[in-house]
């Protein structure tokens, strides 16, 4: 049990083997670990981006587990804290993230921009100034 309260989201892709490359090249994730189906395909792969863990399962037939790109949308915005929101907006994008909102100042502290990665997920990209 960790001795802090942490969050990790359990993010669903679509051919999860070639497309766990995409976050490693995209947020300069590192691969904690893999655990494979019998089938070879990814039951879990998790991810860290500056110590925050987030977890990849690959797409199934199960109706409930599936990549939000399937039904155009997503409910989620997954916020990523870095220290330079330009750069990291810049890697996503040249690593084949589409962007939503180029990053800029916000009157509340926030320099923010947003990130859809190919697969559908919203990332807000973001660091207090």
């Amino acid at each position: 049990m960790p001795a802090q309260t942490t969050f990790a989201p359990q993010l669903v892709i679509p051919n999860g083997i070639t497309n766990v490359d995409f976050y490693i090249q995209a947020f300069g994730a590192i691969e904690l670990r893999r655990v494979s189906n019998s089938d070879g395909s990814i039951h879990v792969s998790e991810l860290s981006v500056g110590g925050a863990i987030f977890h990849l399962h690959e797409e199934t037939a199960d109706p409930k587990a599936f990549c939000p790109k399937r039904h155009d949308g997503t409910t989620v915005t997954i916020g990523l804290f870095v220290p330079d929101v330009d750069a990291m907006m810049n890697q996503a994008s040249a690593a084949g993230g589409e962007v939503i909102s180029p990053a800029q100042d916000y009157d509340y502290g926030y320099r923010q921009g947003k990130i859809r990665d190919p697969f559908g997920h919203i990332w807000m990209i973001e660091a207090e100034f």
